[in-house]
């Protein structure tokens, strides 16, 4: 006796759609109802239906796959980016695949070709890769979407407002009395550590242009923060806030500050920039992103993409909102 298998036709049949229908909730169209989707994937559970993925990648000529890569894959940034993007493809009907190219041009490539007949598009943050590298490295004809990288007028783009979390983050610290306000600033080849360093300078001279103006530069996580800080206490220079270029650099200024018994706030303010979750656990000032929507809407265009909707897809911005705690004598 044998077992008969579901198909795509029982499936059409228990959830009252047309075929064509339900291979469009299964392919990913953007242009499904939510309440479509959910009658077809209902009636896709109850009948344990699973797709033939190969046969249906020959018919679409798709992998229902997405790449990404990142950076750096260290840090609560990245987790929440990923989450986001997770929880987008998984509604979208795709899955991911994850790669790791450490801001260098040459291993950028490496991945990128590796992925090239893999996946139906890219998502990629290179903040520290020049636009011209990035785009030697990308596979011809590939929908890509870019996050927080230099130029992006080929591609759709999603960047962080830097210039106004940095400007309303100097404001603060102005107001609430601050007066010698020290910048962490991450690696500048880093476009987000170059666009906030930027901002910096540019708020100080606007807002105050008779208090000093001081940049240390270090990279994007705790070990650097907790070293310039170090660095700062041993120069003797004064210091009555630091912002830092990102959160985890503003944690290691907290610990340095607090091993050297130095009380945040009341002689120090501290505050970061990203508002990633230890943030808050932490009780840290910062400028927040974000990141799991970040991650989201960028899969988001990239399905869009693929699809063929390519009209209006252009840079966004992500806003920001300023976020007082207790490191800087907020509630």
């Amino acid at each position: 006796m044998t077992e008969s298998v579901t198909t795509i036709r029982d499936v059409a049949r228990l959830a009252g759609f047309s075929v064509a229908s339900v291979s469009r909730v299964l392919n990913g169209h953007s242009t499904v109802t939510p309440a479509t989707r959910a009658k077809v994937m209902s009636a896709v559970e109850a009948l344990g239906y699973f797709p033939n993925i190969a046969a249906r990648s020959l018919s679409t000529a798709r992998t229902h796959a997405i790449g990404v890569a990142l950076p750096d894959m260290h840090g609560e940034f990245f987790s929440e980016l990923m989450r986001g993007m997770d929880r987008a493809a998984s509604d979208q009907g795709y899955l991911l695949l994850l790669s790791n190219i450490h801001a260098d041009a040459s291993i950028a490539g490496q991945v990128l070709t590796a992925m090239r007949g893999r996946v139906d598009g890219i998502i990629i943050m290179a903040p520290q890769l020049a636009e011209g590298e990035r785009e030697n490295a990308l596979p011809r004809g590939l929908p890509v979407v870019l996050i927080n990288s230099p130029g992006g007028q080929e591609h759709p783009s999603l960047r962080i407002d830097n210039t106004g979390g940095m400007t309303a983050m100097v404001a603060h610290l102005l107001q609430s009395g601050r007066r010698t306000i020290v910048h962490l600033s991450g690696m500048l080849e880093n476009i987000d550590a170059f666009e906030r360093q930027l901002a910096y300078r540019n708020a100080m001279a606007r807002l105050a242009p008779d208090l000093p103006v001081r940049v240390l530069e270090g990279s994007f996580d705790e070990a650097s923060g907790e070293a310039l800080t170090r660095s700062l206490l041993a120069e003797g220079m004064p210091v009555d806030a630091i912002v830092a270029a990102n959160d985890m650099m503003a944690l290691g200024a907290l610990q340095t500050l607090r091993a050297a018994n130095i009380a945040v706030p009341d002689r120090v303010a501290v505050a970061g920039f990203d508002d990633v979750p230890l943030a808050r656990y932490l009780d840290l000032t910062t400028v927040a992103v974000d990141i799991a929507g970040l991650g989201a809407r960028a899969v988001e265009i990239l399905v869009r993409s693929i699809s063929g909707e390519t009209a209006g897809l252009k840079t966004e911005f992500c806003q920001t909102r300023l976020i007082t705690r207790a490191t800087t004598g907020g509630r």
